[in-house]
């Protein structure tokens, strides 16, 4: 394993979030520009305290997501200072708790501090495990030529070059073609 069950589902949350960026996204569209879409998200991926379900919390959310998605490409010393800086501001106070049939983990605010206070806070305390394991090559971009997708590569040898098998294949086809239309 390389990193706690609660990093790496932290990251692929904070991937995902990023991912619902316009150009990112599946859709191409900006999937988070709704409170409904917040909730959609929210019932994939649990959020446990407190969700207020309004515009004001869905400007917060969208505002971390580009934090989010800023730290992922930066080199190692440059993340360190974005990680302390949104742990600062949240003045971030880490505990173990477990709820909800997770196990203990680690949260670093309270359960009705805000939403995106919370994701921020929780991102930034899985890419403190990244950065103290030399593992920030993990956070990647994906290699697609159309497609700024984020992604946490989490396999055993580090060699995974695309945010999902849609883009992988897309790719594959596009350098089969033009070794069959160069052969």
């Amino acid at each position: 394993m390389l990193f706690a069950p609660d990093t790496e589902e932290a990251l692929e949350f904070a991937a995902a979030l990023a991912n619902t960026e316009a150009g990112a996204s599946r859709s191409g569209a900006d999937e988070l520009a709704t409170v409904d879409q917040l909730a959609a998200i929210l019932t994939e991926i649990r959020y446990s305290g407190r969700i207020d379900h309004d515009e004001a919390e869905l400007a917060q959310v969208r505002q971390a997501r580009a934090q989010i998605r800023s730290v992922w490409t930066l080199d190692r010393d440059e993340a360190v200072t974005v990680v302390n800086r949104m742990l600062r501001e949240a003045r971030a106070l880490p505990y173990l708790t477990r709820h909800d049939g997770s196990d203990w983990h680690i949260h670093a605010t309270a359960p009705d501090a805000p939403l995106a206070e919370r994701i921020r806070v929780e991102a930034a305390l899985a890419l403190i495990d990244v950065i103290r394991m030399n593992e920030t090559a993990r956070l990647r971009v994906c290699a697609a030529d159309d497609c700024t997708g984020l992604f946490v590569d989490l396999s055993r040898n580090g060699s995974k070059r695309f945010c999902t098998v849609r883009c992988g294949n897309r790719m594959n086809m596009i350098a089969f073609r033009a070794r069959r239309a160069g052969g």
